[in-house]
């Protein structure tokens, strides 16, 4: 299935359809980026940004929230 296929069958859906769609979409999207953000961990990817928040937060730069 294209995209331009995906686009206009989400267009033919009725709103409570479209409602629960959406509502899986976002779970899926969130599934994806929680697994993205875990191998960018894993491979060490993020190290870097890791030390960076690390040096920020013992020099006293952050607030609380």
């Amino acid at each position: 299935m294209t995209i331009t296929e995906l686009e206009q069958a989400v267009t033919q859906l009725s709103e409570k359809e479209l409602i629960r769609f959406r509502e899986w979409f976002d779970e899926y999207y969130a599934e994806a980026w929680d697994k993205q953000i875990e191998e960018d961990a894993k491979s060490g990817r993020l190290d870097d940004l890791l030390a960076e928040v690390d040096e920020e937060y013992n020099a006293g730069l952050s607030k609380p929230l």
